[in-house]
């Protein structure tokens, strides 16, 4: 067992504006099971960057072993996958490698394929076996759930569950349910460690912020006596200082307004102490305010009718014949293995070109709202955006204020954002947008914990009509009303 020691960690980018980390202390121990997690673009990744000593900082992080992070650069694709993981691991054996792969469900074959061939899941997958078997590192595991389909993502939280010493920034709540042990909770003032899961955790945390948020009120009043009340003793101290014009005993007037000064001042000091501790009570109260999302009546009950759609790619079919008919109110998600089709389906709904058979028929008029899973074009100051997506610019802004953007992000470029804070834009603008029907494709990748369940409360009271993939299963079970599962013809 070993201590990770964190010391007045103070950090901030050279270009920027915002401090990201103000003299922040924790300990961790090398051999729990962390689940790293908080709003988006409060510094997660920073972090880690922080930790593998990639940025200078002021403060001290003192570790007696040293830090893995994950994912591992691939410099070469086209090398075979074997030779990639014996570089991450070279004292391993075949055989330990083969071990992994098969407690990841990862057939042995990839490790004789080039890298680039695999899926992303394989890689994810792949990566992950050899960064285990080296021995006395930390693992520092950003995001390995991207790339993963709901069934890929139970074998590696099983699998992480196995294991120790890592740091894990994670959303999805069932991933990390299933496999930390202790919660690492970047908040908006500190980080906070947890023993526990994210749903012990999420109790905890939804009873703190009750406690806060009924504080609130008092508290606010009270900051509000006492900055009247330090306003109150300046003007007492000025006015006796005053005094002194026209007074007989200049000297007398003038020790009793020093000594009236001094006594002031105290009170004054004193006061803005207690307003500081007040205030500073509030300093981590995460808002999660309602969202909002009008979405329209269509003319009928059907909206969509798939009826044995078949998608082809380079003249061979990637999925088994599906079928489902889409009504009014019906929230539906496209469930299935990475490589089933899922993406395709949606962007044949949405009248792109796609090779396939059978027949796909949306209503006339039919409005859609879409959420791609991309936001790699996304660039531009986010009125802009707004104007080119005929979206009310206000409005806008709101959703994102609502979905944890602060201020001062408003004023950068789009490109500068994190991945987090890019799909919110994303899901902000779908939100703006009065529609028929709204088709989602994973659309809360890198989305924090936090507006998750603010977009699960929106679309369980909304009721919107619904065509999505998401492979987050507590997302999936709170908001679909059906399932249509979607299978690769290598499957069937």
């Amino acid at each position: 067992m070993s201590i990770i020691q964190v010391e007045n960690l103070t950090f901030s980018y050279p270009t920027s504006y915002d401090t990201i980390f103000d003299h922040v202390s924790f300990r961790l121990d090398t051999d729990w099971k962390l689940g790293f997690i908080g709003r988006n673009g409060r510094g997660k990744t920073t972090f880690l960057k922080l930790l593998m000593g990639e940025l200078d900082y002021s403060g001290n992080i003192i570790s007696s072993v040293p830090f893995q992070y994950f994912p591992h650069p691939v410099e070469d694709p086209d090398r075979l996958t074997e030779e990639i993981l014996m570089e991450i691991c070279p004292l391993a054996e075949q055989w330990e490698i083969l071990r992994e792969l098969a407690e990841l469900d990862a057939g042995a074959d990839i490790l004789w394929r080039p890298f680039a061939t695999l899926s992303n899941g394989e890689q994810t997958k792949a990566l992950l076996a050899a960064h285990f078997l080296e021995q006395g590192k930390f693992m520092l595991i950003d995001e390995p759930t991207n790339h993963l389909d709901t069934g890929a993502r139970a074998t590696v939280s099983a699998y992480l569950k196995r294991k120790k010493g890592f740091l894990l920034v994670s959303h999805d709540r069932r991933f990390l349910d299933g496999c930390v042990d202790h919660i690492v909770s970047l908040n908006r003032s500190d980080i906070t460690v947890r023993s526990g899961n994210v749903s012990s955790w999420m109790l905890e945390f939804e009873q703190r912020q009750a406690l806060e948020h009924a504080q609130q009120k008092r508290l606010q009043q009270d900051v509000k006596r006492l900055r009247q009340a330090a306003r109150r003793s300046t003007t007492w101290s000025d006015r006796v200082e005053a005094s002194k014009v026209g007074a007989l005993d200049k000297g007398y007037v003038g020790h009793k307004a020093a000594k009236m000064m001094k006594r002031a001042k105290a009170l004054e000091a004193r006061q803005q102490r207690a307003i500081d501790e007040k205030v500073g009570l509030l300093k981590n109260a995460e808002t999660a305010e309602e969202l909002k999302l009008s979405p329209l009546v269509y003319h009928a009950d059907t909206l969509v009718m798939c009826s044995e759609v078949v998608v082809h790619y380079d003249g061979k079919p990637v999925c088994a014949p599906v079928s489902f008919t889409l009504r009014q109110g019906e929230r539906v998600v496209l469930e299935g293995k990475n490589g089933s089709g899922k993406s395709s389906l949606l962007k044949l709904l949405l009248g792109e070109a796609i090779v396939h058979t059978g027949t796909m028929k949306t209503g006339s008029g039919l409005i859609v709202s879409y959420v791609p899973q991309d936001t790699a074009d996304l660039h531009g100051s986010l009125t802009a955006y707004a104007q080119q997506n005929g979206i009310e610019d206000s409005q806008f802004k709101a959703i994102l204020r609502k979905m944890g953007l602060e201020r001062v992000q408003f004023e950068k470029d789009i490109r500068e954002f994190s991945s987090g804070q890019k799909k919110k834009v994303l899901l902000a603008g779908s939100l703006c947008t009065k529609a028929h029907l709204y088709v989602w494709d994973e659309p809360l990748n890198f989305i924090d914990i936090y507006s998750r369940m603010q977009i699960e409360q929106l679309l369980q009271t909304v009721c919107p009509t619904m065509l999505f993939v998401e492979h987050d299963k507590a997302f999936q079970e709170a908001v679909a009303t059906r399932t249509v599962c979607m299978q690769r013809a290598c499957d069937r």
